[in-house]
């Protein structure tokens, strides 16, 4: 029996980024990690979760590439759309949300975290359909200090209510959906650095915090890469090809 529109989830995976820290021509998420794409991980933990379809955004320019050498080749038989993303982060998870129409939950996945586990997913997923909106994240182990524009230190909040916040972000998608086009029906001058910020500014809602990973880090910088490599050679997912 064929789920309703109300019960489908489905996944964005965000692939069009092109960061500059990684000192490298080739985009971040296209990078080779243990014979395998960066952003192969992401996708395979997604095809085999419980979400029923996935959307993959990418740059205009590597739709076809992503097509033929990621998903085809690979077999992920859930990326049913691969579209372009748009200029910044928060435009190509728009986008992302109006190719994923109609579904009932969607999660937001950065496609450069590769160590996202079948796990986060699940209990991602278990938050979202319970409370609305849900992150995966974890308690921060580091003491945070509040900088001034002098770079001086002007205030040191509690750590034990600090979360560094990862991906995937979970939302009831007319949720996630309102709030994206509330913070693009004004001209609002913020960074949008992921999704539960626009439901908590938008539309005044609390975003449920569940533990995943210390591990579930974004591939950034060449120091991750090798932390990324380290991770996945403990999980035992790391074969390294050609």
């Amino acid at each position: 029996m064929s789920k309703s529109a109300d019960q489908t989830v489905k996944a964005i995976v965000l692939a069009a980024g092109h960061g500059t820290r990684m000192g490298t021509e080739i985009p971040k998420q296209y990078l080779m990690l243990g014979g395998y794409e960066v952003l192969y991980y992401s996708l395979k933990a997604f095809e085999e979760s419980p979400v029923d379809e996935i959307v993959l955004v990418t740059g205009a320019d590597e739709v076809s590439w992503c097509r033929e050498q990621i998903v085809e080749k690979y077999g992920f038989s859930k990326v049913r759309k691969i579209i372009a993303g748009g200029k910044e982060r928060c435009d190509s998870v728009y986008r992302g949300l109006l190719a994923a129409a109609p579904c009932g939950y969607v999660l937001i996945h950065d496609g450069a975290r590769p160590l996202i586990s079948r796990e986060i997913i699940r209990d991602v997923l278990k938050g979202t359909t319970e409370f609305g909106n849900c992150t995966t994240g974890m308690p921060v182990k580091d003491t945070i200090k509040i900088a001034d524009r002098d770079d001086m230190a002007a205030d040191t909040p509690d750590r034990k209510s600090l979360w560094a916040i990862h991906t995937p972000q979970g939302f009831a998608y007319p949720l996630i959906l309102e709030a994206h086009e509330k913070f693009r029906e004004g001209d609002f001058q913020i960074p949008v650095t992921d999704d539960t910020m626009l439901v908590e500014i938008f539309l005044r809602q609390k975003t449920k915090l569940v533990k995943g990973s210390y591990e579930n880090i974004k591939v950034t910088t060449p120091e991750d890469m090798e932390l990324a490599r380290i991770f996945l050679k403990k999980r035992g997912s790391f074969a390294e090809r050609g």
